[in-house]
């Protein structure tokens, strides 16, 4: 049986939700889709890049990214950011 992941938004990450165009929202859903249903990597979305230990993100799009942690192998991911690539945090 596999491990089912949650994915959480933090406060922040969901005031940054409401800016978020609608094409980049779907890709940001199907992200989530698959971290629920594999694992936090998820080495086949654009642009995708470990930044540290247990951090990773990836491009919505050329402009949007998302990024998001899974603290000591849990079952909890956290989406901490999700924006433009200018403004995110690494």
């Amino acid at each position: 049986m596999s491990t089912r992941y949650e994915v959480l938004f933090s406060s922040k990450c969901e005031k940054q939700l409401e800016r978020l165009p609608k094409r980049e929202l779907l890709v940001l859903k199907r992200l989530v889709d698959n971290i629920m249903a594999n694992d936090p990597v998820q080495p086949l979305f654009m642009n995708y890049g470990k930044l540290g230990r247990n951090s990773y993100h990836c491009h919505l799009s050329y402009r949007w990214c998302a990024c998001w942690r899974n603290e000591n192998g849990s079952v909890i991911v956290e989406v901490y950011y999700v924006g433009t690539r200018e403004n995110a945090p690494y």
